[in-house]
């Protein structure tokens, strides 16, 4: 689909009428419909409105003309996962996993490689292959190329482990010693836990990236411990296979 195309189908499918569009962007019914005639094309800045009017990226808005890909990680990207600035704005740039809310997740190679060997692998590809690719391929990404000068000077590394050294000061019996924590997506770790009163409910936001691990328990069996953290709470629970009737173990506030 062309430029034309696609403002219609997001106008249409949000229900919104051209004039109300229009006054959404801050331009005139006719400048919308000369949009969707394909006369002209929105303006750089009408297009960054567009954007976060629509929740896509400005490439989505003009057709997809380019492949994007995570310039941290290289994972091909989609609407749903670009990550987003402090202001809610989309970054073409980068995942959800890879930037969130204005701050780079990740300051070493070698740790990005052990996150993302493991989704990588299957009966075509095996470990050695995945980690090969991974070495080959991010020394040529943005980010990379760009450490020195986009690097945070390890801060957030910083509060990666000042994190780990109060979620382990829990002492949760049973659960392992946290060594590591990554990157995580609301949306993959929103589990649905069930409250006395017999409902169930959810306490993440699914567009928020958070910091978290997953840990086998001492106490064998097929549940895990979960772990997600980030400036304001702390959370920790078990579940079984594929996040099966999960528990809340502790919430606790920062």
């Amino acid at each position: 689909m062309g430029t034309k195309e696609v403002l219609y189908e997001l106008r249409t499918k949000n229900g919104l009428s051209q004039d109300e569009l229009a006054e959404k962007v801050f331009v005139t019914r006719q400048a919308v419909s000369r949009w969707e005639n394909g006369e002209t094309v929105p303006n750089t800045e009408t297009l960054k409105q567009l954007s976060n009017l629509f929740n896509v990226s400005i490439n989505t808005l003009l057709g997809s003309p380019h492949k994007l890909v995570c310039q941290c990680c290289g994972m091909p990207l989609e609407d749903e996962i670009i990550s987003r600035e402090k202001d809610g704005s989309l970054n073409e740039d980068y995942c959800k996993w890879c930037y969130a809310d204005g701050t780079y997740t990740y300051s070493s190679m070698d740790n990005l490689i052990d996150v993302c060997v493991p989704h990588m692998v299957n009966e075509n590809i095996t470990e050695e292959q995945a980690r090969a690719y991974m070495k080959q391929l991010l020394p040529t990404l943005d980010y990379w190329k760009r450490f020195d000068e986009l690097g945070d000077n390890g801060e957030f590394e910083a509060f990666k482990q000042q994190l780990i050294g109060e979620i382990n000061a829990l002492a949760i019996e049973g659960m392992p010693e946290v060594e590591t924590l990554n990157a995580l997506v609301g949306s993959y770790v929103n589990l649905p836990y069930r409250l006395p009163s017999g409902m169930t409910a959810k306490f993440l936001d699914d567009q928020t990236t958070y910091l978290g691990n997953q840990l086998e328990s001492e106490f064998g069996g097929d549940r895990c411990f979960g772990v997600l953290a980030n400036m304001d709470f702390i959370l920790v629970c078990t579940y079984g296979k594929d996040g099966a009737d999960p528990e809340l173990v502790l919430y606790k506030k920062r």
